[in-house]
């Protein structure tokens, strides 16, 4: 039995859950999400708290993670999800057109991205870029397709980072003497 999986879920106000078979619906004020769960996981609502059952323990494994994804989901509809990257070196910097996030990151060209559908950028400085949606997974992968444009190099530390991110240094060479 998975304690995460066993642990229930209150539903916050403004949010609701659907459950259809296999399909969950959440609602709440950022959006709408929905996921199609397995068969042999059981998700029940009653009275603002959701609570995730398994139907044998041969599939203990899906326990909680569906726990996790359907909690996930009230979160994201209630408060969005955010990933901040930091952009270090000279002349890097990125810039919001639209919907498209430019980044000039020491290339002969510019990089440029379009947000994802349910993805916006914001850029309150020049080196900073903020990555917004409702959707855990979809902040998470955007924010590594974004990092690997230049991902940080350990000699001089240049290059896009997470924010919580440390980057350790390597020493360089040193000259024969």
């Amino acid at each position: 039995m998975s304690r995460i999986g066993k642990m229930p879920i209150t539903i916050p106000e403004g949010v609701t859950v659907t459950i259809e078979g296999e399909h969950i619906t959440v609602k709440g004020p950022k959006g709408t999400l929905e996921r199609d769960i397995n068969p042999n996981v059981k998700v029940k609502v009653e009275n603002n708290i959701a609570t995730v059952e398994i139907t044998s323990e041969e599939y203990g494994n899906l326990h909680g993670l569906t726990r996790t994804l359907l909690n996930n989901m009230i979160q994201g509809v209630k408060d969005e999800y955010t990933k901040t990257l930091q952009i270090n070196g000279v002349g890097y910097r990125a810039q919001k057109q639209g919907t498209k996030l430019v980044m000039n990151l020491g290339y002969s060209h510019q990089v440029t991205m379009e947000a994802p559908a349910g993805i916006t950028f914001d850029v309150p400085d020049a080196n900073t870029i903020v990555v917004r949606g409702i959707d855990k997974e979809l902040v998470g992968q955007t924010a590594a397709v974004v990092r690997t444009k230049r991902p940080p190099e350990v000699y001089k530390g240049k290059g896009i980072k997470y924010a919580d991110e440390h980057i350790r240094r390597k020493e360089g060479k040193t000259g024969k003497k």
